[in-house]
């Protein structure tokens, strides 16, 4: 059945409206299943063979499983054959092979052994296993009273073999204190930690986390274990107060000192939601390793071996600095900041990268020199770079010259990878500049890259880059498609992605204030994914969240399955989105509810007046912030949406932040930069007017729109109270309202189950109030 008789369906007079709708969700949720089953590369490895006409190839996959609510993680392998014509041929494995209960695979440099750990659940041990090409070498089990789960998220992980393949650093949760025992008599001194029916462990102290996803984890601490013995030992010497992530090995010398690199976040007050917050403030530190003792120090300058000095700040001159990478070589050391984002308070800002020269003694100084590689673009000229919007890097991503690394970075509305100079600061273009598509670097091999290209249209493309020295900038690359045994599909979703398009189209600012920045005034962009046919199409229009986000040229089997419905979709990246300057993104601060509304409906008249899009049929939905948008627009423009679908939307600023994790965003969105601090006491009798008045709640006597509610009851960035209050007000006023309610799910609502039925409901929803 395709999507004009799915139209058909709706016509048909002899069924009732629960029939029909039953086969609406039938006939969608089939579908739905199709774009779901595709699956995702999460990362890639390859390695070096003794042969340089042959290279190996790890790819992490996942892929939902429905039934079970998780994602099934599996590797897929194969070999990397180089033709002497200079062609590139992958010979995959017939099947790939399940990794159930993994929680991160980490080879180590050589490629010789892997690492794989698989978290506790429910108070039992982490498992190390080292494995090698044909065997697992060792397993070990390491208590809760040595530490809890290790961190395997985007933001603390820190996995780091050390040169030899002796010895891994890593980040786990630190133990929790112990608490107190009570049993008939009270309190039991030196009271078990074991259950038993005489006694019950109190709960003790509340201890602060690092908000959304994190519930329950706020003390990130360093760790390394000998592969050989299995001895665990945690790093000794930092400061209590600091949070750990990211650590890598530093180069050595022989006969000198080894020490870890880590990323430490200071929480002396209080931790707030670092979740999607570039905006926390951090630091690059020295630590010495355990069970590495070369020659001490013996300048008064230098790092001592007393307990106090064992950690040395690297970035004092920085209010941030994430992702430290070594030079192949171990002459200097390269990392991201974050700086415009912590300095300004907005969540996420326009990177810099920085480098430090590292000393070849081996023996650290307090004064580091810092010196500045790319540094924060404010407003960059039609077509140029607009500055770095990087996030994460690559854990090896060096080409063979030792000095030129591989990035990916959001460049308006596309991701891009491109080429970094560490020494001179010069930038190219790695993947196709004159593309619409979208880029990810998944794993270097020499001077040779593999990568991911897709587009909204398009399924991935696995993509195998290969150098050029001797070519021009334009030609340096050249790049081969590969088989994709990964990303396969059904007939159905491949007929109906050829039957659509995707463009990229400049928005031009109306009514420029003459004290806007020369970024601020520049265009924004959407992206319209339409029929290749037919013209009017009921349109979508999709917000992403942040605000300081952006919605990319890759591919999003969310959208592309409501595309497929026989829709237009709209997504703007209103200004405020990252990848177009730091002047544009920070013209939007204390300007929340009226720029950004005004950005959208200039976009919607804007496609509208180009005749891509009918003015009778317009739906909106976002999530986060991009639903705060959405219930703006129903409200500030209520005859132009006919439906909405708002997931843990962001309706009351002023309840919002006495409830959230991030009570900082409230005040820098609503009031300014300037307002950032405003958190530390309690909201004044004149912040709440203000924070209100910004809000979605504000406008909501004027919402017609029938609007459906997706909300996580876990949710601790935008709690559930926020999108009920707005939802039951909007029942109340006699507007068609649908509630959703996903138990045990938090903000991002991607838990397979959870993400099918917000769609699926959408797509419903959709259908019935526009069709």
């Amino acid at each position: 059945m395709d999507v004009s008789e799915a139209g058909l369906r709706k016509e048909t007079p002899f069924k009732s409206d629960a029939t029909a709708e039953e086969e609406e969700y039938a006939y969608q949720s089939n579908l739905l299943q199709q774009f779901t089953s595709i699956s995702n590369i999460d990362k890639a490895w390859i390695f070096k063979s003794d042969s340089a006409l042959f290279s190996r190839c790890l790819f992490s996959v996942s892929q939902p499983n429905l039934l079970a609510n998780k994602r099934k993680k599996s590797i897929i392998s194969s070999y990397i054959s180089k033709e002497s014509n200079g062609s590139v041929n992958f010979h995959w494995v017939p099947f790939p092979v399940e990794m159930s209960g993994v929680s991160a695979i980490v080879p180590s440099p050589s490629g010789l052994k892997l690492l794989v750990i698989r978290n506790p659940e429910n108070g039992s041990p982490s498992h190390f296993e080292i494995w090698n090409s044909s065997q697992m070498e060792k397993e070990f089990h390491i208590t809760q009273s040595v530490h809890g789960s290790v961190y395997t998220d985007e933001w603390f992980q820190g996995i780091s073999w050390n040169k030899d393949e002796t010895f891994i650093a890593y980040v786990a949760e630190e133990p929790s204190p112990s608490k107190p025992t009570f049993n008939h008599l009270g309190y039991k001194k030196g009271g078990s930690a074991d259950k038993d029916s005489d006694s019950w462990r109190a709960q003790g102290d509340w201890e602060d986390d690092w908000g959304e996803t994190y519930a329950g984890k706020g003390r990130p601490a360093l760790f390394v274990i000998n592969i050989n013995s299995g001895e665990v030992e945690a790093v000794k010497g930092i400061d209590q107060s600091l949070s750990i992530g990211q650590v890598v090995w530093a180069p050595s010398t022989e006969g000198s000192e080894q020490y870890l690199v880590f990323v430490g976040w200071s929480s002396e007050t209080r931790k707030l939601g670092i979740k999607y917050c570039n905006n926390r403030p951090c630091a690059l530190y020295a630590v010495r390793a355990p069970h590495h003792h070369g020659s001490k120090a013996k300048d008064e300058h230098e790092v001592h071996s007393s307990e106090e000095s064992r950690v040395l700040n690297l970035t004092q001159a920085l209010s941030s600095a994430l992702f430290p990478r070594f030079s192949p070589d171990g002459k200097f050391l390269v990392f991201l900041s974050a700086r415009s984002a912590v300095d300004s308070g907005v969540h996420w800002g326009t990177n810099s990268l920085h480098r430090i020269d590292w000393p070849t003694d081996g023996k650290l100084y307090q004064s580091t020199n810092i010196y500045d590689v790319i540094p924060v673009v404010m407003c960059s000229e039609d077509g140029c770079f607009p500055g770095l919007y990087c996030l994460s890097m690559h854990s090896n991503p060096w080409l063979s010259d030792g000095c030129t690394m591989i990035v990916s970075s959001i460049w308006y509305s596309r991701e891009v990878l491109l080429s970094v100079n560490v020494m001179s600061g010069e930038i190219s273009h790695v993947s196709l500049a004159n593309s619409n598509f979208s880029w990810n670097l998944l794993s270097l091999d020499g001077n040779n890259i593999v990568a991911v290209s897709s587009s909204p249209v398009d399924l991935p493309q696995i993509k195998y880059g290969t150098f050029n020295e001797k070519a021009t900038e334009s030609t340096a690359w050249s790049w081969s498609d590969i088989s994709r045994p990964i990303f396969r599909c059904s007939d159905k979703v491949r007929s109906l992605l050829s039957s659509l398009q995707f463009n990229l189209i400049k928005i031009p600012i109306k009514d420029a204030s003459d004290n806007q920045t020369k970024g601020a005034s520049k265009p924004f962009e959407a992206i319209l994914l339409s029929s290749k046919t037919k013209k009017s199409d009921p349109l979508i229009v999709s917000l992403h969240g942040g605000p300081h986000c952006a919605s990319i040229t890759s591919f999003s089997k969310s959208l592309a399955f409501l595309s497929s419905l026989g829709y237009s979709l709209l997504i703007v990246n209103y200004r405020g989105s990252i990848g177009f300057g730091e002047e544009a993104l920070q013209s939007l601060p204390g300007k929340v509810g009226t720029q950004d509304v005004n950005d959208v409906l200039i976009a919607i008249d804007h496609v509208v007046n180009l005749g891509l899009a009918s003015p009778s049929k317009i739906t909106v939905m976002g999530i986060s912030h991009g639903g705060f948008l959405t219930t703006h627009l129903i409200g500030q423009a209520p005859e132009k949406f006919v439906a909405a679908a708002a997931l843990n939307p962001v309706c009351n600023l002023a309840v919002m932040v006495g409830t959230t994790d991030i009570p900082e965003w409230c005040y820098v969105n609503a009031i300014g930069t300037s307002a950032r601090n405003s958190f530390t006491k309690a909201p004044s009798a004149e912040d709440l007017p203000l924070l209100y008045g910004k809000s979605p709640i504000a406008h909501l006597s004027k919402v017609k729109a029938p609007t459906l509610f997706l909300l996580g009851a876990q949710d601790r960035r935008v709690p559930i109270c926020i999108g009920l209050q707005y939802a039951r007000a909007l029942k109340e006023k006699g507007v068609e309202v649908k509630i959703m309610m996903f138990p045990n799910d938090v903000h991002e609502l991607d838990r397979p189950q959870t993400d099918f039925e917000c769609l699926l409901n959408i797509g419903v929803w959709f259908n019935k109030h526009c069709k």
